[in-house]
């Protein structure tokens, strides 16, 4: 039997596993420009451009996932990413609560 393979859907879930990953990598930048701003490392100048570049960033992502309407792909993309990732947090800020919920269940 040949593999069926739906070229359609696979390209738009590969395009929106990629604008996830690149909204995550915009959000790190985000946390990681706010810090800087906290700490006072940058200047006026420079805040004035990390804000525009940002902005420029989510008007980017924003334009591709409208007109490749992947909007709701990305948006349930990034919920089971950030879903992961709260576990591997929990598990590493925890690791006592992961231990006994698997003793648990054994």
């Amino acid at each position: 039997m040949p593999l069926r393979i739906d070229e359609d859907g696979l390209k738009q879930g590969v395009l929106g596993l990629v604008l996830a990953l690149v909204e995550i990598i915009r959000d790190a930048l985000k946390h990681q420009a706010l810090r800087r701003v906290e700490g006072g490392s940058l200047s006026p100048q420079e805040m004035e451009r990390l804000g525009r570049a940002l902005e420029d960033l989510d008007a980017a992502i924003e334009e591709i996932q409208q007109e490749l309407g992947l909007n709701e792909a990305v948006r349930s993309l990034r919920e089971g990413l950030d879903e992961l990732v709260d576990d591997a947090l929990e598990r590493i800020i925890n690791p006592e609560r992961w231990q006994g919920a698997a003793e648990a269940r054994n």
